[in-house]
């Protein structure tokens, strides 16, 4: 899989609207010192969205919020988006709580916009989240196919936050 790099590792695109979104693929990269330095990691969802989603998604449940704690990892075909997904579940350290499959024929892709992507939420269980207390939190852990990843960074997704909000979700 392909992470996003930083902006300023991306050179000669000065308008981050118009942009691709600069990739770098695991194992190109993994044995260089510092290499994480250079990946764009997400933020944690900010505290006015959290809020926003719990009143308006989940009826004031906070314990729907399963997406605070995001990442992505972007794939040239869906077979090697399917060959990470069959290592996950093979991992005996990750329990899948929750699988999202948004490339299903089922799924009306209308409710994201035409966005397509495998959202998984899990939790890692193994000595180091134990020793922190941190084994039943639940992440989410989105694959998808770069056309997508480039659609959804920056303009793209400033579009989707303003329908997001017009059908108050």
């Amino acid at each position: 899989g392909m992470f996003p790099l930083l902006d300023d590792q991306s050179p000669g695109n000065e308008d981050r609207r118009r942009k691709k979104v600069a990739m770098v693929r695991y194992k190109d990269v993994h044995f260089i010192k510092d290499f994480w330095k250079k990946i764009r990691w997400p933020q944690v969802k900010k505290q006015e969205r959290t809020l926003e989603k719990c009143v308006r998604t989940y009826g004031n449940d906070v314990s729907c919020l399963v997406d605070l704690a995001r990442h992505s990892i972007v794939f040239e075909t869906v077979q090697d988006l399917i060959g990470c997904l069959k290592s996950i579940q093979e991992d005996k350290e990750i329990i899948i709580v929750r699988i999202k499959n948004r490339f299903s024929c089922s799924y009306d892709s209308r409710a994201s916009y035409g966005y397509r992507d495998v959202a998984l939420n899990l939790r890692i269980c193994n000595n180091v989240t134990c020793y922190y207390g941190l084994q039943n939190h639940i992440v989410e852990l989105q694959l998808l196919l770069r056309e997508f990843a480039e659609v959804k960074s920056d303009a793209g997704h400033s579009r989707y936050v303003t329908c997001r909000n017009l059908r108050a979700e």
